[in-house]
């Protein structure tokens, strides 16, 4: 479970890397792909390169980018042998292609100079990551021991609460991504449908709040990440009036300010927090209506009857 969380924070490393890169319009500081300056040395394809920010931005990620391609080998190779579920071992193929197909997203973005593959690789980021996090919820101890905490009468309800929520988040984020690519400037259109946007999830959010509370009230573990979830939603609609106003103040500047490229950063990284949070909600109500195969029983009751229920949240 470890290594899973670990590879977790490192793409969320590598998608505040590719932030900044966005932030600061240096997606083409580097002009080519799959080399760099036309040389396959990836430590040092430019003399003293990390002494310029947009190639340090740009560089940075695609180094940052090759890290994370190699721990999802390892994270495929490791479930394929490791683990006895045949589905986590297609999650973990899964994860593999799509970190591959997100590099590729990422070189063709710079070969072709596409605005609309960038915003396709910022979306598939936000995806591979969920599916990172997912996987590190299926080999934590909250997993099998989710399966026997009690549950409502209502939920089925919750079930497609829970799944709009989740979709909305990501319908949210396609939204930022389209505002946050260079050449797009500030479309009047799609940031009032982003900001409307915002109230529809809001409300979605914390109508999943209540609901898990009222169905899952001895659910410890989901409690606590749903909870984690509202205070993920008050951080980003803080960070998204902000950055709107700040764009606001500074249009018409050639370079945007350090204040500008934290917010937006920022904004870019809760939203995915929000969205891998509300996948891992929906997960867990989700497997607490099913019926366990009898592998996985025996798996959950040598894990949860270790340790205490009550202690369970890693």
């Amino acid at each position: 479970m470890l290594f899973y969380a670990f590879t977790a924070v490192c793409t969320l490393l590598l998608m505040g890397w590719g932030a900044f890169v966005t932030s600061i319009n240096a997606g083409l500081a580097v002009p080519d792909w799959p080399k760099s300056f036309d040389s396959w040395d990836m430590l040092n394809p430019w003399p003293e390169w990390w002494t310029m920010t947009p190639v340090l931005a740009e560089h940075g990620h695609r180094l940052l980018g090759t890290l994370v391609g190699m721990l999802t080998i390892g994270i495929a190779v490791w479930t394929f042998f490791a683990d006895s579920r045949k589905w986590m071992r297609w999650l973990g193929a899964g994860a593999l292609f799509l970190v591959i197909f997100q590099g590729v997203l990422g070189g063709l973005r710079v070969t072709l100079v596409s605005l609309d593959l960038a915003v396709v690789h910022a979306c598939v980021a936000q995806i591979f990551f969920a599916t990172i996090v997912s996987l590190a919820l299926f080999t934590s101890k909250t997993w099998f021991v989710g399966s026997r905490a009690p549950g409502g009468a209502d939920s089925v309800k919750l079930r497609g609460l829970v799944a709009f929520s989740t979709t909305a988040v990501f319908i949210q984020i396609v939204f930022g991504a389209l505002l946050r690519h260079p050449g797009t400037g500030i479309d009047t259109f799609l940031a009032t449908t982003h900001i409307i946007w915002a109230f529809v999830v809001a409300i979605l959010i914390v109508a999943t709040i209540v609901q898990v509370h009222l169905n899952y009230g001895e659910h410890v573990a989901l409690k606590k990440i749903i909870n984690f979830a509202g205070g993920l939603l008050a951080v980003q609609i803080v960070l998204g009036f902000t950055a709107f106003f700040v764009l606001l103040d500074e249009a018409g500047l050639l370079q945007p300010s350090n204040l500008q490229v934290v917010i937006n950063s920022s904004h870019m990284l809760t939203g995915a927090l929000l969205m891998s949070t509300m996948v891992c909600c929906a997960l867990l109500i989700l497997r607490r209506s099913q019926r366990l195969p009898e592998t996985e029983k025996r798996t959950r009751d040598r894990v949860s009857n270790s340790i205490p229920e009550t202690s369970i949240i890693q």
